[in-house]
């Protein structure tokens, strides 16, 4: 599997490419900002991006978007549903508009196949009603739910600070270990989170 990753925007979201080598295929996760940056790393990549990935609607994780699509305007976009904007919701900067042709949704349990990868979705809301975790192999692409030594926050419209906990608990009770790759701040493992994050120690013992 390649595996690249990218700080974008203005508050440095890490914007996170996928792709399998045989296929010459990626998938690009939470195109924030920055989008010469991200459509530097796709060429770089020397991958053709089938598909556009949000592990949740906010502004910082989906500025590029109209970039990418500008250039692949069949490149499906996808997101948990409770992310898409309602049309009478007052902070619209907090959810991602539809994006038409190309929206697509996945939920619990869903999986996509990228040539030969198999990417697998978890509803894990709390930092935001839709939020998702993304897992490929050990990859763990986990958004603004599990930061390194940290978690996101849950005061923002569809956040609950009960469902990031049940999250976490989540989380923290998968098997085996995994690379974490949040959606700001430094990458960490899954062994390392359940040992020393306080959020996730205290989710484990709920």
């Amino acid at each position: 599997m390649i595996f690249d990753t990218l700080p974008v925007g203005k508050i440095d979201t890490n914007c996170y490419l996928i792709g399998d080598e045989a296929a010459k295929a990626c998938a690009v996760v939470d195109p924030g900002g920055s989008p010469e940056k991200v459509l530097s790393m796709i060429e770089k990549s020397g991958l053709e991006p089938r598909m556009i990935l949000l592990t949740h609607g906010h502004w910082d994780h989906v500025g590029a978007i109209p970039a990418l699509l500008e250039k692949w305007p069949d490149l499906p976009v996808y997101a948990h549903e409770k992310e898409l904007c309602p049309a009478d919701e007052p902070n619209p900067h907090y959810f991602f508009p539809h994006a038409g042709k190309n929206q697509r949704t996945y939920s619990e349990g869903d999986t996509l196949s990228l040539g030969g990868l198999t990417l697998k979705v978890l509803h894990t809301p709390g930092h935001s009603a839709g939020s998702v975790v993304i897992l490929a192999e050990d990859v763990m692409l986990c958004g603004d739910t599990l930061f390194a030594g940290s978690c996101g926050r849950c005061d923002l419209p569809g956040g609950s600070e009960e469902d990031m906990m049940r999250s976490l608990k989540r989380l923290g009770r998968l098997e085996g270990d995994y690379q974490v790759c949040p959606g700001h701040g430094r990458l960490s493992s899954l062994a390392l989170e359940r040992d020393a994050n306080p959020y996730m120690r205290q989710a484990l013992c709920l």
